[in-house]
């Protein structure tokens, strides 16, 4: 089995792997975030351990399937490193303020290729979304081809927080979500449950989190064929004989469908804003700390998000995930997320000084600012990306 009684045991750079063998013969890799003091907040060090890892277990025959899980009771994953991200850049500032973070530069770029392998992964991977999924951690889990949630599982992608944009993939997943719900959600970073995640299609299957282990050893009693097509609806009838929890919280998504479309509209950002803004009085509580996600956030953040969703409308995979490494670059060298981080993450005055502060305010050439490649000669780094 792949349970260990000390899991740091088995833990190198904030990842623990093992494999489970099955009734069959073949392999089960396992892959557990285990950074439980910041909620499993993916650095550079776990992702590289994290693509190297699945690099391999594509590669290899024996292995039929992947898990993806967080350690502890409070989260799969609550995003990236960003504390680090801003630390850097703020420093590089005082020398050079157009000096691209190479510490960015290399996390964006390895953070987007394994998001990348776990959508194209060639075989099935669970990943068990518990507890809090955010940013990078939506990222992870989007990408596999079994996604659980649980009753406590809570998602956002809250960027426009931290002067960032929902990347990792986000300008290619949320406007696949029903309706206008992909830019609201985007403009807002507001929380979803596990009711959304299906909704929206970030989930597949909602389970009971202390059932994790019963489908563990389920995995390892299997017979597995080693193809895909197969061994995929196999593992969605293990999932699904774990039982959908009862009594689970609606999908306030779901609910205000109708609500979000008209706000959303198919105007302008400066058209929709005034309409968003207007229901921060709304009744529903769900709503309305939704928008009030809008008006702290940063316009610049709203108005490149807004750009992005546009734009991205009949790229590939691989050509959105180049797009974003510009743009997540272009974030880098401009105020607001640097200035998001410090204000939420490390003074946590909560008083971000957003510049441009408002978004009437954002000029066309400042958006357009943020998706100016910054490789110089060199090849994009995720040229090879298809």
């Amino acid at each position: 089995m792949s349970e260990l009684n000390d899991i740091s045991a088995i833990t190198t750079d904030g990842i623990a792997l093992r494999e489970i063998t099955t009734a069959s013969g073949h392999r089960i890799g396992h892959a557990t975030l285990n950074a439980t003091a910041s909620l499993n907040a993916l650095n550079l060090a776990m992702v590289k351990r994290l693509q190297t890892a699945f690099d391999a277990w594509a590669e290899d025959p024996h292995v039929v399937a992947v898990v993806l899980d967080g350690a502890g009771e409070k989260a799969f994953c609550a995003g990236g490193d960003v504390a680090s991200l801003a630390r850097e850049i703020r420093t590089l500032r005082e020398t050079d303020p157009a000096a691209v973070s190479p510490l960015a530069a290399a996390f964006f770029e390895h953070e987007y290729r394994l998001d990348h392998r776990l959508h194209t992964f060639p075989k099935p991977i669970v990943c068990w979304g518990h507890g809090i999924v955010m940013g990078g951690g939506i990222g992870l889990l989007a990408g596999c081809s079994h996604r659980v949630v649980t009753p406590r599982t809570r998602l956002a992608m809250p960027e426009v927080a931290i002067g960032l944009y929902p990347d990792v993939a986000g300008s290619w997943f949320l406007p696949r979500m029903p309706g206008k719900s992909g830019l609201f959600l985007a403009l807002t970073g507001a929380s979803v449950n596990a009711a959304d995640a299906r909704f929206t299609g970030l989930a597949d299957f909602i389970a009971r989190n202390e059932d994790e282990p019963l489908l563990l050893a389920a995995l390892a009693a299997a017979a597995w064929q080693g193809e895909p097509e197969t061994d995929g609806a196999q593992l969605s009838h293990l999932i699904e004989a774990l039982g959908t929890p009862a009594d689970l919280a609606p999908s306030p998504v779901r609910t205000h469908l109708d609500l979000i479309n008209a706000t959303m509209g198919h105007d302008r950002l400066v058209d929709i804003a005034p309409r968003l803004r207007a229901l921060a009085d709304h009744a529903d509580p769900w709503v309305a700390g939704a928008v009030q996600g809008f008006v702290k956030g940063s316009p610049s953040s709203a108005a490149v998000a807004y750009a992005l969703l546009q734009r991205t409308r009949s790229m590939s995979l691989a050509e959105v995930l180049r797009l974003e490494y510009q743009v997540s670059l272009g974030c880098c060298v401009h105020n607001d997320f640097a200035e998001g981080v410090r204000a939420l993450l490390i003074d946590k005055d909560k008083q971000p000084r957003w510049d441009p502060p408002t978004l009437e305010t954002v000029s066309p050439a400042h958006v357009e600012a943020h998706f100016v490649p910054r490789h110089g000669a060199d090849a994009h780094p995720l040229q090879d990306l298809r």
